[in-house]
């Protein structure tokens, strides 16, 4: 629903793709979670450029 409401990047929407695929990642769900989380990823590097943390944090969940 976010993702309608907030076209383009957000953070909020970002936030939601890296929780939902954690939790995916949790559950072994690997083929569900990595879209997710390169979405969240892209979607970040795109709304903090540079060495930012949230960046760092999406790369972390990624690995």
């Amino acid at each position: 629903m976010k993702r309608r409401l907030f076209s383009g990047n957000n953070l909020d929407v970002a936030d939601i793709l890296q929780n939902l695929g954690g939790l995916y990642k949790a559950q072994s769900r690997y083929s569900e979670a990595e879209p997710l989380l390169r979405e969240a990823l892209e979607m970040r590097k795109r709304l903090f450029p540079g060495n930012h943390p949230h960046v760092a944090d999406s790369l972390n969940n990624l690995g």
